[in-house]
C-alpha cells in the first residue's frame, strides 16, 4: 500500500513539474496538422544526422514520432510530449508519451524520439493495446552510437528501434524506463 501511495505521489508531482516547465506546449494539445508537420520535420532532421535511422525507415512497418518531449525534475520528475504514428506518409494515430521518475535528478531538458516499428506484431500490439508501456510487449532497442555501428539491415532482430534526437537542456541522459505511450483522440486510420 505504501509503495502504491508513493508511486501515485511521484506521478502526481512529476505531472506538476512537467506542466510547470513545459509551459503552454503541455497545457494545450497541438493540432493534428501541427503534430504531423512537426513529426515530418523531426524525422528529416534525424535522417540528416543519422544514416542508420534513414536505412531503418525503409523497412519499418510504421514510425512513432515524438518531435518534442519536455522533461523536468527535482528528485521527482516527469517527461511529456505528443506525437504521431506514421505508416509511410499517412498518419495512423495520435499518441502521447509520459514518463514519471524519482531519484537523484535536477533540471530540465527537451528532446525528441522516434520508434521504428519493424514487425507486424509490434504494429499490431500498438493498435490492440492503444499504446505501449515500455518494458511490456515488443522488444525495444535504444540505438546509441555503439548499437548503430553494429546495426545493419541483415542484423535486425528487435521488434522496435528507438532513436533520441535534438537533446537540449541541463539534465543528463534519457531513459525509456517507466514510459507509457497512450493513444489519444479518435483520429485513427488503422488500415
Amino acid at each position: 500500500m505504501v509503495n502504491i501511495r508513493a508511486r501515485f505521489l511521484a506521478i502526481s508531482f512529476a505531472v506538476a513539474v512537467v506542466m510547470s516547465f513545459g509551459g503552454a506546449g503541455c497545457a494545450s494539445a497541438a493540432t493534428p496538422d501541427d503534430l504531423s508537420r512537426d513529426a515530418d520535420q523531426a524525422l528529416h532532421r534525424l535522417y540528416q544526422t543519422n544514416p542508420v535511422a534513414m536505412s531503418l525507415s525503409r523497412q519499418a512497418r510504421a514510425i512513432l514520432v515524438f518531435p518534442k518531449i519536455t522533461k523536468a525534475g527535482f528528485i521527482f520528475g516527469g517527461a511529456y510530449g505528443e506525437g504521431v504514428l506514421k505508416r509511410g506518409a499517412v498518419v495512423d494515430g495520435y499518441y502521447n508519451s509520459f514518463t514519471a521518475s524519482w531519484g537523484l535528478q535536477a533540471g530540465a531538458q527537451t528532446y525528441g524520439y522516434a520508434v521504428f516499428l519493424m514487425t507486424g506484431a509490434a504494429l499490431e500490439y500498438i493498435h490492440r493495446s492503444h499504446g505501449w508501456e515500455i518494458g511490456v510487449g515488443p522488444t525495444l532497442v535504444v540505438v546509441d552510437e555503439g548499437v548503430a555501428k553494429n546495426l545493419s539491415t541483415t542484423t535486425l532482430q528487435g521488434d522496435a528501434y528507438a532513436f533520441i534526437f535534438d537533446q537540449q537542456g541541463l539534465m543528463a541522459g534519457v531513459s525509456f524506463e517507466g514510459t507509457k505511450i497512450s493513444e489519444t483522440g479518435s483520429d485513427n486510420h488503422h488500415n
